[in-house]
């Protein structure tokens, strides 16, 4: 894309134009996440003015411009403009603090900054009157993304959009013929589904678990139950899925990964998140309503422990872990609770090693990736790569404790009542040490994604082995064939 080749100054607008996303949004969430109280205070700054507001903010919460999600072609037009010998300044409604941080970050690229200076707030009409009263009528092109930014684009010798919706690119194009627009991409509903992570609803069929090893699969009433439970979960996940991603931008901007995320990557608005977040809690509401008095009571507990998480307890050693397991095992409580399905001793105690030996293992997949890019620590953890020995005998300890309680269950009463053939089930004590040292072994060679219930979901060999111990099942419940050998 090509500009008229003048000495006429390019002015940049910045939350939205330059970067994808809004750093006064961002602002405001790292200082609510340093300090929560700070949330009453927030109304009192705002009655003061925007640029009062944005001053006090500020101080409160300094962004990490290395890491702000700049639009990449944008850029590198900026830097072609710049080669070619253009003035570019930077004018922004953002706080002064805000637009030296980022003039200084991208080094010789802007040759002035300005911003709200805590009295005037440098938006809309203010920031035409002052762009004229600097370069004059029409002595200036503007970039900018918002129906806010249409004033200075009147004044502006030729509009230039970035970053807009599809409905303002069209509608500066009418007013404005000579405008250059750099097409934005709008946030679709796949978009949406990856913030609220629908592919870690595979976690919530845990529900079904009571369900499941009740024995009673032909019961509707039960099932029914069951789905309503794992939606409403389902929705209230998604939320705090939401709140940790938006909790966690630059932390999630340093990893390679995770810097893909609809919100640290700038795909997605933080203030569409922070919207999205009451619907979903709604939904689940609305769903938790026809569950049983205990399900809704456990249900409310799991977006505490997990908000609590979020702030506070991720950046604890072990009591994270212990932290993500108990979640895992909230949603087998949850199962019960809905359908009225008790569940046994020898079901919790499974499941709570079995749970803390994936917890761990995610914990290792971190440290291993810290180790393969020669890092120290993983951000917003307590955790060093010397502590990979300690989390992975752990891990694998757990591993092998949920084998032995299931080996303690195939001895039990209540096993030679439910099964006929019972000694078919030592086939799934070795399927789940399998599985289990499987997931711990493409942890240690950094194959492990992020999730082993996701890597589970995705893995052809966790299919076959599922459908391999279901049979072992049902021979160990049915009796058509007699292990040989075993008494």
């Amino acid at each position: 894309m090509q500009s008229h080749s003048d000495d006429v100054p390019l002015c940049v607008d910045l939350d939205g134009t330059l970067v994808a996303t809004d750093t006064l949004h961002e602002a405001l969430i790292i200082a609510v996440k340093r300090n929560p109280p700070l949330l009453f205070r927030l109304p009192f700054w705002l009655a003061r003015g925007k640029a009062g507001f944005k001053r006090r903010l500020t101080a409160e919460a300094a962004i990490d411009c290395s890491l702000l999600p700049y639009r990449s072609e944008f850029m590198d037009w900026l830097r072609d403009q710049k080669s070619a010998g253009r003035k570019l300044c930077l004018v922004t409604a953002s706080d002064q603090r805000v637009a030296d941080a980022v003039s200084s970050h991208l080094g010789p690229l802007f040759d002035e900054a300005w911003g709200s200076d805590g009295n005037r707030n440098l938006s809309g009409s203010r920031k035409q009157r002052f762009l004229v009263e600097r370069f004059g009528e029409k002595g200036f092109d503007y970039a900018g993304d918002g129906v806010i930014d249409m004033p200075v684009w009147s004044s502006a010798r030729r509009p230039i959009v970035a970053g807009a919706s599809r409905e303002l690119e069209a509608q500066v194009e009418v007013e404005f013929p000579t405008a250059l627009v750099f097409p934005s991409l709008p946030f679709s509903l796949r978009t949406i589904a990856r913030a609220m992570r629908v592919q870690q609803w595979v976690k919530n069929v845990l529900v079904l678990t009571v369900l499941l090893t009740s024995h009673r699969l032909f019961d509707s009433s039960l099932w029914l139950s069951a789905l309503l439970a794992f939606f409403a979960l389902s929705f209230c996940a998604s939320s705090i899925y939401i709140i940790n991603d938006l909790l966690d931008l630059e932390s999630d901007r340093k990893h390679p990964r995770k810097r893909k995320r609809p919100f640290a990557s700038g795909a997605l608005p933080v203030a569409a998140g922070v919207a999205i977040v009451p619907f979903l809690l709604a939904a689940a509401l609305v769903l938790a309503f026809w569950l049983p008095p205990p399900a809704r009571l456990i249900l409310s507990v799991y977006p505490v422990i997990s908000v609590t998480y979020s702030f506070y307890l991720k950046r604890k050693p072990l009591v994270d872990v212990f932290t993500l397991s108990g979640l895992y095992t909230i949603r087998v409580l949850l199962g019960a609770a809905a359908t009225g399905v008790l569940c046994s001793q020898w079901l919790m105690g499974f499941c709570t090693f079995l749970f803390l030996s994936l917890a761990f293992s995610k914990r290792a997949s971190e440290l291993i990736g810290l180790q393969q890019r020669h890092a120290t620590a993983v951000s917003g953890r307590a955790y060093f790569v010397w502590d990979l020995a300690a989390v992975q005998s752990s891990g694998i300890a757990s591993c092998f404790t949920a084998g032995i309680i299931l080996t303690l269950y195939i001895q039990s009463k209540e096993v030679h009542n439910l099964y006929r053939e019972p000694q078919w089930l030592w086939v799934v004590v070795l399927g789940v040490i399998f599985w289990l040292l499987r997931v711990w072994l493409v942890a240690s060679r950094g194959q492990l994604d992020e999730d082993p219930v996701l890597f589970a979901v995705r893995d052809p060999m966790s299919y076959a082995l599922a459908a391999f111990l279901g049979g072992a099942v049902l021979l160990a419940r049915s009796g058509w064939i007699a292990m040989p050998g075993i008494e």
